[in-house]
């Protein structure tokens, strides 16, 4: 895969409880160009999901068969489940100069393996405004505190650690504010140079004699 190709692909991570999902949606509501990419994953299907548009569901014997045969970008274990993008999702959905943009919602693991493959991809951390706040937030999701977030909590530590392979930091301590944050980031992102590059060439063309 050619570092030089130039995909429209946003990735967005941050630890569980942070709210990206919530952020992810919102920006999404905002912008019909942006779709979600569709991870593969080996989990049970939940109430509500939809197979293929929530995710792809499948059996692990055929998960572990698409790893052995170099298909998927980034792909983990994740409590006993497997995840991961696969290169048919990016490619047939994230198309160079198309107006389509493909959102990944990845942990970090996902995005270094992403940014690795796909340096062009815009690159945004979603992270709370403390460990108590997400410690407080996991338990209000949860209802309880027991040790699966323990557990949580300390991979967000972990995770916490590696942001500097991100672009830009969004701070989501009152929804509304992180999510005009994350706007502005994905406006900037509309008006990179290489995005507005045929959009120049075009007009160069016609106002230079």
């Amino acid at each position: 895969m050619s570092n030089k190709v130039k995909h429209n692909i946003i990735v967005i991570s941050g630890p569980s409880g942070s709210g990206k999902s919530t952020l992810i949606g919102l920006l999404m509501a905002q912008h019909p160009e942006i779709i979600f990419s569709t991870s593969h994953t080996t989990r049970q299907i939940r109430a509500k999901e939809v197979n293929g548009r929530d995710y792809h569901f499948i059996p692990q014997e055929e998960f572990l068969a698409m790893v052995k045969n170099e298909e998927f970008v980034e792909w983990a274990e994740v409590y006993g489940n497997y995840y991961g993008t696969s290169y048919r999702e990016i490619e047939s959905r994230s198309k160079k100069g198309g107006d389509t943009i493909l959102a990944l919602d990845i942990d970090v693991q996902g995005a270094r393996k992403i940014k690795e493959k796909f340096p062009g991809a815009l690159f945004i951390f979603v992270v709370p405004p403390s460990l108590e706040i997400l410690r407080q937030r996991l338990e209000a999701r949860e209802r309880k505190f027991d040790q699966h977030i323990r557990d949580r909590l300390e991979i967000a530590k972990k995770e916490l650690q590696q942001y500097n392979i991100y672009d830009y930091i969004v701070v989501n301590d009152k929804l509304e504010e992180a999510f005009k944050v994350l706007d502005a980031i994905y406006t900037a992102y509309q008006h990179t140079r290489w995005r507005q590059e045929a959009f120049m060439k075009k007009y160069l063309i016609a106002n230079t004699g």
